[in-house]
């Protein structure tokens, strides 16, 4: 079995597919499999995909479009890797990512750690400064602000399991890693910038005003919170969203 799975959704995404591609071959430690869920593309992702013929990279089709989430947990059922972690497919790492990765949670006993990524512009430009994995992560920060990004982020499935994402919530993401760390005590940190995200300037996940409601039913439905402590939490993240964005404070 690989040491470990790579999970990526793809809907559409040929503009960035190949750059993100390239960036997994390229890691030094290649004892992986890439599982990519299709997420019914109209644009030719998939024949991206099938030209790099390499045995490790698996492709699944959905017969419908569901979204990001239900695509990632197709990919997620056939894992059989040891490690888990995520590739958006317009996101890019660096080729020690998993590496060093796999050397830290290995060495620091981990069962779930993070690292630093670069946020960039649509071209992989700086944008503005790297976000940094500067604390351990639990449960209880983890409701003020989504510290763990897919995109730089490993959990050991044979010590935890696997985490399924929500398919009914638009804040899968954050749902999915609260319920981790009902498991884990804690997520570690590697500050190293091993990683790059895309910040496109009409990205859903940007425009925060936009999901605040949905911010709110993360912890009102999903959490199983009060009206006032759902308010409190979703104000808490807003105003951690703001600075985390802002090019006032980056």
């Amino acid at each position: 079995m690989p040491e470990v799975s790579i999970i990526t959704p793809c809907y559409n995404s040929a503009k960035y597919l190949q750059e993100t591609i390239d960036s997994v071959l390229k890691q030094s430690f290649q004892d992986w499999e890439w599982i990519i869920t299709d997420d019914c593309s109209s644009d030719h992702s998939i024949e991206i995909i099938t030209k790099n013929s390499d045995s490790r990279i698996k492709l699944l089709k959905t017969k419908k479009n569901n979204g990001a989430g239900s695509a990632r947990n197709s990919s997620l059922t056939e894992a059989k890797g040891r490690f888990i972690t995520f590739l958006d497919a317009d996101d890019f790492w660096e080729p020690n990512f998993l590496q060093e990765m796999i050397s830290f949670m290995k060495t620091e006993n981990a069962e779930l750690a993070y690292s630093n990524y670069a946020r960039c512009d649509e071209n992989l430009q700086p944008k503005i400064a790297d976000f940094i994995a500067d604390k351990d992560v639990t449960f209880d920060n983890l409701l003020k602000t989504c510290r763990l990004s897919l995109l730089s982020s490993m959990y050991d499935s044979t010590r935890i399991g696997k985490e399924f994402f929500p398919e009914k919530s638009k804040r899968e993401d954050h749902v999915m890693w609260l319920n981790l760390l009902k498991k884990v005590p804690i997520g570690k940190p590697l500050q190293k910038t091993m990683a790059k995200y895309r910040m496109h300037e009409a990205s859903v996940s940007r425009k925060k005003t936009n999901i605040m409601k949905d911010q709110y039913l993360v912890y009102k439905d999903f959490m199983g919170f009060s009206i006032a402590k759902s308010l409190y939490y979703t104000a808490n993240w807003a105003l951690n969203g703001f600075l985390k964005y802002s090019k006032i404070f980056n």
